[in-house]
C-alpha cells in the first residue's frame, strides 16, 4: 500500500513542476533510471534518499504523507511567505482567505 503511495505521490509532484524523470533523477545526483525505478515499482527510495526527494519538492515527510494537501508544494510555499509577514499582513490574508472559503 505505502510502495504504491510513494511511487504515485512523486509522480504526481513530478508531473505538477513539469520534471521529467531523467532530470529529477540528475537533480538529484543518480543515474537516468532512478526515478524511473521508483515509479515503475521496481524500487523503493532508501530513507537518506527519500528525506532528499521530500527536500527536492521542497516538503516536510508529513506533507508528502497527508493525502488530503492536493498541492503540497504550493501550499509550502505559501506557509513560508506568510511567515515573513507582518502581523497586520498576516491578518489580511487571514481575512481574504476566510472570505473565500465562504
Amino acid at each position: 500500500m505505502y510502495e504504491d503511495f510513494v511511487k504515485e505521490r512523486i509522480t504526481q509532484l513530478r508531473l505538477e513542476r513539469g520534471i521529467s524523470e531523467y532530470q529529477m533523477s540528475y537533480d538529484l545526483g543518480h543515474s537516468r533510471g532512478y526515478v524511473y525505478n521508483i515509479s515503475s515499482g521496481k524500487a523503493l527510495p532508501p530513507l537518506k534518499e527519500f528525506f532528499a526527494i521530500c527536500d527536492y519538492f521542497g516538503l516536510t515527510p508529513q506533507q508528502f504523507f497527508d493525502e488530503s494537501e492536493k498541492h503540497p508544494a504550493l501550499v509550502q510555499r505559501a506557509l513560508n511567505g506568510l511567515k515573513e509577514l507582518s502581523e497586520e499582513d498576516l491578518r489580511m490574508v487571514v481575512d481574504i482567505i476566510e472570505r473565500f472559503a465562504k
